[in-house]
Order: structure tokens, then sequence, then C-alpha cells
């Protein structure tokens, strides 16, 4: 992963987790595993995440997650790569066992 300050990234993949039923567990699990596959995904420019999320409405999420690509034909190719093929199996087959999670591609535009 490396980050270019001349390039603004215009596609993120944000992913929210709900608490965990086995906090040490899915941190266990999150950080010696998924982290570092994740960070393989091709074309990644920045990974970042935040465990004190305040919510405006709604409940708060344990966890929030933005991935930045440099734009959405980048963020399709790392999903749609084996390595990002493994890393969607290992959240939906190994972190899903501990919460709900959530997730939702956004283009980003300035305005």
């Amino acid at each position: 992963m490396s980050i270019d300050p001349g390039v603004t990234p215009r596609a993120r993949f944000v992913i929210m987790y709900d608490r965990p039923s086995d906090v040490e567990a899915f941190e266990r699990h999150y950080s010696e595993v998924h982290i570092p596959l994740a960070k393989q995904l091709p074309g990644l420019r920045r990974y970042t995440v935040s465990r004190d999320a305040t919510p405006v409405i709604g409940e708060p999420y344990y966890l929030v997650v933005m991935l930045d690509w440099d734009d959405m034909e980048a963020l399709g190719a790392a999903f749609g790569s084996e390595v990002g093929n493994r890393t969607a199996e290992d959240a939906t087959t190994n972190l899903a066992r501990y919460t709900t999670l959530r997730g939702m591609v956004v283009r980003l535009d300035d305005q």
C-alpha cells in the first residue's frame, strides 16, 4: 500500500461492525489475520479504522473502517482479485461469527 499525496482517492469502501459477541476473539482475528490480508488488496491507497465513532443518529458501531482507492475501477479490480475474494470470505466466514457487519461502496466527489 502506497499513498501518493498528489492523488485524491475517489472511491471508498466503508465497513461498519456492531459490538462483537466475543471482543477478544474478534480483535485477535481482525488484527492478526484480516487487516494484513486486506492491506494486500491491489491499488489500496489508505486503510483507516475508527473505534470511537460518535453516532449522530442511531446506535453506535463498534468499529468503522474505510478503505480508499484512486477510482471505482481500481476498487472493483481489487474486489475481483484473488486477495479480494479471500478478504471477503474471511469477513463473511470468520468475522461474521462474532458480529454483524455492513458495508457500502461510495464514490467520492468534491463539491
